[in-house]
């Protein structure tokens, strides 16, 4: 029996996919269960053109993102630190202060988006990245001042 997965099983399948499986356990486990429904032709059309539409909003989104890092890729941002001896500054830029300056610039980015490489302790300038999809990722140059 073919069945087309309506939910994640794990060790099984995951949203999406047509497998094959047995009678017993297609209808008495996945069906009944609401994991799964049997594989027609008309189930297959609906999730064919489903998978057409997720497709279609992801590029969509993708493009939007792409608009994003190309403004956000041009945005001079740029922070004052306190600096003792030979300029060694006291702290560091955190990941907060980050997010909070790029909000003051119009930008709603989350916490976790922002992934800085290394510690950002010296004054110069500092690259970071920020992941706006999991295809696209905007390189961002941060200035420390005194």
């Amino acid at each position: 029996m073919k069945v087309i997965f309506i939910k994640d099983v794990k060790g099984q399948a995951k949203k999406g996919e047509i497998k094959e499986v047995k009678d017993g356990y297609g209808m008495n486990y996945l069906i009944k269960n609401g994991y799964a429904v049997k594989a027609t032709d008309t189930s297959v059309n609906r999730l064919k053109k489903e998978n057409a539409e997720k497709a279609l909003e992801e590029n969509l989104l993708i493009k939007d993102m792409e608009v994003i890092k190309q403004k956000l890729e041009k945005e001079k941002i740029s922070f004052q630190a306190k600096t003792g001896n030979q300029d060694q500054m006291f702290g560091t830029i955190s990941v907060k202060q980050i997010k909070e300056k790029l909000n003051e610039l119009g930008y709603n980015i989350k916490k976790q988006d922002i992934h800085i490489p290394n510690p950002i302790q010296s004054i110069g300038y500092h690259e970071i990245e920020i992941h706006l999809h999991k295809k696209v990722i905007a390189h961002i140059k941060i200035e420390i001042k005194k």
